[in-house]
């Protein structure tokens, strides 16, 4: 489906005039694409598209939640979680509190990812964690902490690398199990964050594009990761000197693994081991 430079120009118009939302920033080339998937979705056209857009705001908050993408997993690329376990969190053992950011947290498994990791390492009960996403449906998966285990079943190996295994120790294995953190029922097709987990962090709705911080704190550590891939290069500015602004001193900001920074922010941090140090 060939969606058009003027009906992207259409939609964003719109969008801006009755929501709070604003689009204009998205990369033009993934806007298309999720466009043209929303179309397919609901069996119209781009008029009709457009036309109920002006007609119900209840569309409209749909179309934002199907248009911002939320793929994500339990300790996604392991060898960042390596940065984190080895490189970062260590330069908190001594802290009396670690305040963190999960900014485009999706459905969560990131921020169950980041308090076992503080767990295993002590740091959990210093730790103060929120996380936030533009899409009120996944906050709410979020903070139930149950996940369909055929479709994630790449979570377990993801966990015995990054908390069973010492990537700098050939051969280590610690046989932690896996209801320490969460119930694995395979009959049931599900994997369940056990309370103490579920308990701890704040679910917040948050929109990158428009709004501040809201927390009322900086902080130490900001994990931001496949977000600012579907951002244009001034939005992507922009992200970054919220962020810039909102860390701490030499705090730490994480990307994706194709993610990086570029332009007039370059020499506001500091690259190393995958993770971007405040200057």
């Amino acid at each position: 489906m060939n969606i058009t430079d003027q009906d992207i120009a259409d939609f964003n118009s719109i969008l801006k005039a009755v929501s709070a939302y604003d689009f204009s920033g998205y990369s033009e080339k993934s806007l298309k694409r999720r466009i043209a998937k929303v179309i397919l979705d609901n069996k119209i056209d781009i008029g009709g598209l457009l036309g109920e857009m002006k007609r119900s705001k209840d569309f409209i908050e749909k179309i934002v939640k199907d248009i911002t993408v939320n793929t994500t997993e339990l300790f996604r690329d392991p060898v960042i979680w390596y940065a984190l376990r080895y490189k970062v969190l260590p330069r908190y053992q001594n802290s009396s509190v670690i305040n963190i950011w999960h900014a485009g947290c999706s459905t969560g498994q990131e921020v169950y990812s980041m308090l076992i990791l503080l767990n295993e390492m002590g740091l959990l009960e210093k730790a103060r964690i929120t996380a936030t996403d533009i899409n009120s449906d996944v906050l709410t998966q979020a903070a139930k902490g149950i996940y369909k285990y055929r479709f994630n079943i790449s979570y377990l190996d993801n966990f015995d690398k990054v908390i069973r295994e010492n990537p700098n120790i050939p051969g280590h294995f610690e046989m932690i199990p896996y209801e320490k953190y969460f119930e694995v029922d395979k009959t049931r097709d599900f994997i369940k964050m056990k309370p103490f987990l579920v308990d701890k962090p704040v679910f917040k709705k948050h929109d990158l594009v428009k709004e501040e911080n809201i927390f009322l704190t900086k902080f130490d550590i900001i994990m931001c990761r496949n977000v600012i891939i579907y951002f244009n290069y001034d939005l992507q500015n922009k992200v970054f000197s919220l962020f810039h602004k909102n860390l701490y001193d030499s705090g730490s900001l994480i990307l994706g693994m194709h993610e990086s920074i570029l332009g007039p922010h370059t020499t506001n941090f500091e690259k190393k081991d995958m993770v971007y140090y405040k200057r």
